[in-house]
């Protein structure tokens, strides 16, 4: 038996980097990238049009940022699975990502593998947070 494909929609406004993403990302044949969006208005656009697995939003673009791609999408197309990614590692930017609804968060300067890893653990349900960002949030209470 084998395994499916992860559909993934990328979302970035750098065009470098949605090429290099998509790149290393399907160096990985678990991985189809079925379509990449400058923004996030094509990013929302792109899920109805390819109902993809998995959403790779940056946080950090214009007109509409990946808060707002979020927020559209839990509402209109629950069953996608998002990930926040940013530059920056900031735990409220991850933990704000979560509480609107998004399933995992990865910094631009993750590894490949853990990539890889935040990936397959989100499209299997479960909620992943970069080691990065992870270190630097408070302990649980």
């Amino acid at each position: 038996m084998t395994t499916p494909q992860i559909r993934i929609v990328l979302a970035d406004d750098h065009q470098l980097i949605r090429e290099s993403w998509r790149m290393l990302l399907e160096n990985n044949p678990r991985f189809k990238v079925v379509a990449d969006c400058a923004n996030g208005h094509d990013a929302i656009r792109s899920i109805s049009e390819h109902n993809p697995d998995i959403l790779l939003v940056d946080i950090n673009m214009q007109p509409l940022n990946g808060f707002e791609v979020v927020r559209q999408v839990v509402v209109n197309n629950p069953a996608v699975r998002i990930i926040g990614m940013s530059v920056n590692n900031q735990p409220k930017y991850a933990t704000r990502m979560v509480e609107m609804g998004a399933r995992g968060f990865l910094t631009k300067t993750s590894s490949l593998s853990e990539i890889h890893h935040g990936i397959e653990q989100v499209y299997n349900g479960e909620i992943y947070i970069c080691d990065e960002v992870r270190s630097l949030m408070p302990p649980p209470r």
